[in-house]
């Protein structure tokens, strides 16, 4: 059974604002990275799993319960980051931490002294005054010291610096490995690539691709960046190679990196079938310098978010 469900979640701003019909889930020990710059709808999707808005359509559901009516219980029971933090005036930070012990009735003190020492926060002082980092981390503080199964993160690393970033990052690990479930919402690629077992991209509002983190770690479309003497040279190696053989697609796509009088780089991308075709065939032209371009997250993310002609100087696509 699935601890999040999201089905066919709808809620319309006007102007091409909101989200439209969203569907996902995360099962219990999983952990989901949904991916999208600001203002693609992760965060307005977590506020409705959450219970903080009513949809027009559809439904979100955690633990089995239906969000908008049960957000009282689904607080108590989930460890909550928002995306946007707003303190509240007149306390201190520990005053804010005994407040948020309070309401969900979690007395913790040795897990709260290791996520103090671990973020290397002090919370004595006021949190108006308080940098955003320091009001981020005292945020992570609050949803994680009452050891909750279930986590839900709306940009958790923002504001953070590289080093607390990856102490973050590492932090996750740990609890994914004891069997917590997190919903993790970002637009770092590389906390949801190193943290998550499943990732959505959402763009406009809208799911436009889901599947395993594993699958872009062993993708089987290759990158080759290729360094040619000169513009002929690359012209007659790409007739060349739709000739190689019959009902043959070795070349995928091909990209200019730079040029020059001089010299040529380009980016072949081919399939891993493939790769013993392409380097016979480049050994009949002059190639300055021959290696592997690893696939990323980000390079698969940008296929959504580039524009649809043909980007960054792409000269050959195979049909």
């Amino acid at each position: 059974m699935a601890v999040i469900d999201v089905e066919n979640l709808t809620q319309d701003y006007g102007h091409g604002r909101g989200v439209f019909d969203v569907s996902f889930n995360v099962e219990k020990g999983q952990v989901f990275g949904f991916l999208g710059p600001n203002g693609a709808g992760k965060s307005t999707t977590i506020r409705h799993i959450m219970g903080f808005s009513k949809p027009q359509k559809g439904c979100t559901k955690v633990f089995g319960l239906e969000s908008f009516h049960n957000y009282y219980k689904i607080l108590e029971s989930v460890g909550y980051l928002p995306g946007e933090i707003a303190l509240p005036e007149g306390l201190t930070g520990w005053e804010f931490i005994k407040m948020m012990s309070d309401l969900r009735k979690v007395d913790n003190k040795d897990l709260l002294n290791k996520l103090l020492e671990m973020l290397k926060l002090n919370p004595s002082g006021e949190t108006k005054k308080m940098s955003l980092g320091d009001k981020r981390k005292l945020a992570i503080v609050t949803a994680f010291m009452g050891d909750p199964d279930v986590l839900i993160l709306d940009e958790p690393t923002s504001g953070l610096d590289p080093v607390m970033q990856q102490v973050f990052i590492d932090f996750v690990k740990e609890e994914k490995k004891r069997g917590k479930t997190i919903l993790l919402s970002s637009h770092m690629f590389n906390e949801v690539e190193a943290t998550c077992d499943d990732i959505a991209i959402i763009k406009d509002g809208k799911i436009v691709s889901r599947f395993e983190t594993s699958k872009i770690k062993h993708n089987q479309n290759k990158c080759f960046e290729v360094e040619l003497p000169n513009k002929q040279n690359f012209e007659k190696m790409i007739e060349a190679f739709p000739k190689a053989k019959k009902k043959s697609e070795t070349i995928k796509k091909v990209e200019i990196l730079s040029s020059n009088p001089e010299t040529l780089k380009v980016n072949i991308a081919v399939n891993d079938k493939d790769i013993n075709e392409l380097i016979d065939k480049l050994s009949e032209f002059n190639v300055k310098s021959f290696k592997e371009n690893k696939y990323t997250l980000e390079d698969y993310f940008m296929q959504f978010y580039r524009e649809d002609k043909d980007f960054g100087g792409t000269l050959w696509k195979k049909k």
